[in-house]
C-alpha cells in the first residue's frame, strides 16, 4: 500500500495502491474503484467515510494514516 489519505472537507478516505495512471474507475454507490489499462486496481475512494464507520474505528485508522 502506497498511501492513505482522508479529506474532511468532503468526508473522503483514498487508498492510493499505486501512483500508475487510472484508465478507468467504477462507483459502486459510496466506493469508487479505479483501475490501470491493464485492469490493476490502483486506487481506492470511500465517500461519506465517517458515515460508514463507528467513530472509534475513524479514529484509530486516521491515527494511523
Amino acid at each position: 500500500m502506497k498511501k492513505i489519505s482522508y479529506s474532511k472537507d468532503v468526508d473522503v478516505l483514498l487508498i492510493e495502491l499505486s501512483d500508475e495512471a487510472i484508465a478507468y474507475a467504477e462507483d459502486d454507490g459510496q466506493v469508487i474503484l479505479h483501475y490501470s489499462e491493464d485492469d490493476r486496481l490502483l486506487l481506492v475512494e470511500v465517500l461519506d467515510f465517517r458515515r460508514l464507520m463507528p467513530a472509534e474505528t475513524v479514529s484509530e485508522l486516521l491515527a494511523a494514516a
